[in-house]
């Protein structure tokens, strides 16, 4: 895609919108806010993510019935999802209906009001999830290790809470969060459909124009340095759940597509990953590996996660980390990166052709950047990744900076 191929403009009130048209017979429209768990304030955690589950239950023109009705009568489907810095609110219709959707997620947005009623059952429904998610030892050693990596501050919490903080939560929270960080210009409205970029500018316009949430919006503090950790927490299960890992950069250093593209060789969604292929493949001492980079505003962690038998979870951590180290010490062959780059591109233009993601991805880009990453903007930065970039990421990745949560 060229930068030709995007219309990106700012409404009055400081909102960016961007809109590519489409030949799909679905229309993709969604609304980035960057305000997520971090942004709570003490006392609030789950805050961000009540909000995305009760904005659907009440505003000043429509019930939770009517909400749900709206895009559900035509085919369609609304939805949302909540992380550290981020809310996003998205509907999906078929094409020819983008005013519709634009209309709706407007109201949720401007005319949300958390009916006392339904906040309450609400309630239940997301303690139901905590619970869920806490009887899940993997998904939740994730969230232990990165409240340990990032203590003391925004990000060092479960996005969905404790069920203890989530009872405190009401009606008039929620409606201060919006009206604190849901403001235009900390928001974008994206869609992806048939109509012309004239009919979007006109209904951006017409809904989304006269938005107005005067709020603080979000003022993060710096998270903390990271202090090294080795913790083993004994929860009597039959397997043993580790995350080793190390703070690094935040998501607008140059470095993180070097830092991307060497993650998905150490232990990217392919059977040939360099983990998989040492810990499962060679040894069978895993069922699951995986290692994984989350880049916030102004820093991020590196994890590597496997699930074992616990008396192999000391054998795993000792080849991982030669295997790492080995990266540090010496610089790959060009033909071992020129597979490596082609791997990884191919599985960007893979996930690309997946419409939805696109759609929200476009969104997404134009929130933190300003501007459109797309996959040929990506891609040629990836080209460019040399031996010393990858040894240099090694080194930051390095074992002696680890930290390590196992869950048992």
């Amino acid at each position: 895609m060229t930068i030709s191929d995007y219309n990106i403009f700012t409404l009055p009130n400081g909102m960016r919108v961007v809109h590519r048209q489409t030949d799909s017979h679905v229309g993709y429209s969604g609304v980035v806010i960057r305000a997520g768990s971090r942004d709570e304030g003490s006392g609030l955690h789950g805050l961000a993510h009540f909000v995305e589950h009760t904005i659907f239950k009440g505003t000043a023109h429509r019930s939770s019935w009517h909400i749900n009705n709206r895009l559900e009568s035509i085919g369609g489907e609304l939805n949302a999802y909540t992380t550290k810095e981020e809310t996003l609110l998205f509907a999906n219709t078929p094409a020819g209906n983008t005013e519709r959707a634009f209309e709706l997620l407007y109201d949720l947005i401007a005319y949300c009001n958390f009916p006392h009623a339904e906040i309450e059952r609400e309630r239940d429904v997301v303690i139901e999830e905590i619970n869920s998610y806490l009887d899940n030892p993997g998904d939740s050693a994730f969230d232990e290790f990165e409240d340990r990596i990032y203590a003391g501050s925004g990000l060092g919490h479960n996005i969905l809470g404790t069920p203890e903080s989530v009872r405190m939560l009401n009606s008039e929270d929620c409606r201060a969060f919006i009206d604190r960080l849901y403001r235009p210009e900390d928001m974008v409205l994206y869609c992806a459909d048939p109509a012309t970029p004239s009919k979007v500018e006109k209904l951006a316009f017409k809904h989304f124009g006269r938005l107005r949430h005067p709020g603080s919006g979000t003022e993060r503090t710096p998270v903390p340095p990271a202090e090294t950790f080795s913790e083993t927490i004994d929860r009597n299960g039959h397997q043993a759940h580790t995350l080793i890992g190390t703070r690094l950069f935040g998501r607008e250093d140059p470095r993180s597509h070097a830092l991307f593209l060497l993650n998905n060789h150490i232990g990217g969604p392919g059977m040939s990953s360099l983990l998989n292929q040492e810990l499962r493949e060679k040894r069978g001492y895993v069922y699951t590996v995986e290692s994984n980079v989350a880049l916030m505003s102004d820093c991020g962690v590196w994890t590597a996660y496997f699930g074992s038998d616990h008396k192999t979870v000391d054998k795993c951590i000792r080849i991982a980390a030669a295997e790492i180290a080995r990266l540090a010490d010496s610089n790959l062959s060009e033909a071992k990166i020129e597979r490596i780059k082609r791997q990884y591109i191919g599985q960007m233009q893979v996930a690309s052709d997946h419409r939805e993601s696109m759609a929200m991805s476009m969104g997404k880009s134009l929130a933190y950047f300003n501007e459109i990453h797309d996959i040929d903007w990506i891609t040629e930065r990836i080209r460019a990744v040399s031996a010393s970039d990858l040894r240099s990421i090694a080194e930051m990745i390095h074992p002696s900076s680890w930290s390590r949560l196992t869950i048992c």
